[in-house]
């Protein structure tokens, strides 16, 4: 296998880094869009008198995956 010359390595990194901050862009606008989504039924589960703030109190103020509890379980 011929080794490549600077110029190739230094186009090659350059695309994968041009690749990557697209990527992460992209990735950035999905969790957007999901943390637009959750909000939404957090709403709708206040609207239905569900009070998340209390129970995350209860719980002992532990995140779902400190407490060793996943958010279904929490919302059950």
């Amino acid at each position: 296998m011929a080794e490549q010359s600077k110029d190739e390595q230094i186009g090659f990194h350059k695309g994968a880094l041009s690749t990557l901050a697209k990527e992460r862009a992209e990735l950035s606008k999905i969790l957007g869009i999901v943390e637009q989504l959750m909000q939404m039924h957090v709403g709708g589960l206040k609207e239905l008198g569900v009070d998340l703030e209390a129970m995350a109190k209860e719980s002992g103020k532990a995140a779902p995956a400190a407490s060793g509890k996943s958010m279904d379980e929490m919302l059950k």
